[in-house]
This record gives C-alpha cells, sequence and structure tokens, in this order.
C-alpha cells in the first residue's frame, strides 16, 4: 500500500530534515534535553506529520490549511536554531546549513500549497 504523502518531495526533505535535526540535538548539553531539544525535535517532525496528515481524501483548502501548519513548524525550527547559537550550542556552520535546508523546504512547501 502506498499513501500519496510518501510521493511527495517535500514531505521526503522533511524527514531526511528531521532525521538530521535528531543527530544535532544529541550533541546538545544534558540541561537542554527537555528544553530546546524536545520542542527542536517536535516542531522538525511537525512539518513532515503537518505533510502527511493533510494529503489523504482531504479538500484542497484542508490540506492547503496543514501545509500551512507545516511551514509555520518549519518557521519555529528556524526560531529554535537562533536560540540554539544564541546559547552557544549550536556552531555558526551548523546554523547556516539549517537555515538554508529550512528556507528551501518552506519555498518548496509554499509552491506546492500555491499549484493547489
Amino acid at each position: 500500500m502506498s499513501f500519496k504523502f510518501e510521493d511527495l518531495r517535500v514531505w521526503n526533505l522533511a524527514i531526511d530534515l528531521s532525521a538530521e535535526i535528531s543527530v544535532l540535538i544529541k550533541a546538545f548539553p544534558p540541561e537542554e534535553k527537555f528544553v530546546l531539544s524536545t520542542q527542536m525535535q517536535r516542531a522538525a517532525d511537525s512539518v513532515a506529520l503537518n505533510i502527511a496528515e493533510g494529503s489523504p481524501g482531504q479538500s484542497n483548502p484542508e490540506f492547503k490549511k496543514f501545509l500551512g501548519d507545516s511551514i509555520r513548524s518549519g518557521i519555529e525550527v528556524v526560531s529554535c536554531l537562533y536560540l540554539g547559537k544564541k546559547r552557544e550550542i549550536i556552531t555558526e556552520t551548523d546554523f547556516a546549513r539549517f537555515y538554508k535546508s529550512y528556507e528551501d523546504l518552506t519555498i518548496k512547501t509554499q509552491a506546492l500549497r500555491n499549484s493547489i
């Protein structure tokens, strides 16, 4: 059985980025375990989860709503990146790489939403 979202490029990108966020936050200090790391992972997961949840059998307006939620979750990850950089637990290199990745994902998700 195949689900509609599995063929969406934005969903696949979101899944990959969520896995990369998991690796990033493993290096966070223990005091961030239930603070920034948890929030960041949940937001990263939410990007893909909203795309998946909105895709099967939903009306176009409903799917657009879920894509909007996905975009907002990606922006939440970016905000977490800023917090991590400010707290000196995310390097400038990692910040720049993830920032660019989420910027690209947001653009692609907005394009999908606009095409519906």
